[in-house]
């Protein structure tokens, strides 16, 4: 009896020993697999972030900018325009890319003219194609033209002409930052209509900032400075202001 008993002790000692090594080595590997996890996620994100914070990457997106500008028109009011940019990459071959980058315009417009009240609709649409090394180190450049096309809702939201003009874009992607600068400037060759509108010659300057941070974090600054250089010396420039975000996963996208 004393023999057994001694043989049911060592069986359940030895037992616990294993049941207990088992769920240490099962916990080592929930916690190591949950730390890989995390650090792949934080590496996807951390890529993810500065793509999107190219605005010519290879990366098929869909970015919202919304500028406000302040005392605007006789009255000293708000004018919001929400800029709607898709992007979309074509990979022509090895070497190089083709990347479409539009903007459309939704703009809403304090009242301008006495009795017209406030104006909201669609803008002019302004679309870039550029061309693009595939292969590119932390310096990027392309380059291509750039086209303004007549299709805001409401004269006045639009230029009513169809311009034209060329548009180059350069960045660097650097540790935690990622700057450049985008420029075009088109000039009208048409009108749409019969109009009395004056002929364009306009400058876009977006100079952008992203310093990234973890958990996909970020603060940027991208203002879209304009020109117009068929306006008056003080009223030529529109400079407006950046700030923060935050990008996220809507469920596996």
């Amino acid at each position: 009896m004393k023999c057994t008993l001694t043989k049911e002790v060592c069986m359940r000692r030895t037992l616990t020993a294993f049941l207990t090594s088992m769920l240490i080595w099962l916990n080592f590997l929930t916690v190591y697999t949950s730390r890989a996890q995390s650090i792949s996620d934080d590496a996807q994100t951390a890529d993810l972030q500065r793509k999107t914070q190219n605005p010519v990457s290879g990366l098929i997106s869909l970015p919202f900018q919304n500028n406000t500008n302040f005392d605007f028109g006789p009255d000293n009011e708000e004018q919001n325009i929400l800029n709607i940019q898709p992007v979309l990459p074509v990979r022509l071959n090895q070497e190089w890319n083709l990347i479409s980058r539009t903007i459309v315009p939704l703009i809403q417009m304090p009242e301008l003219i006495q009795g017209k009240g406030d104006t909201f609709g669609l803008g002019d649409i302004f679309q870039s194609i550029f061309l693009s090394p595939a292969q590119s180190g932390s310096l990027i450049w392309d380059i291509g033209p750039a086209f303004q096309f007549p299709t805001a809702t409401d004269d006045i939201l639009g230029q009513d002409k169809w311009c034209a003009g060329p548009t180059a874009v350069t960045l660097n992607m650097k540790g935690s930052m990622v700057f450049g600068v985008l420029a075009n400037n088109v000039w009208s060759f048409a009108s749409a209509d019969n109009t009395d509108k004056p002929w364009v010659n306009q400058m876009l300057l977006q100079p952008f900032f992203n310093y990234n941070f973890h958990k996909g974090w970020y603060l940027t600054s991208s203002p879209i400075i304009t020109a117009n250089w068929k306006e008056d010396h003080n009223e030529q420039w529109v400079v407006p202001v950046g700030g923060g975000g935050k990008i996220f996963k809507i469920g596996r996208q």
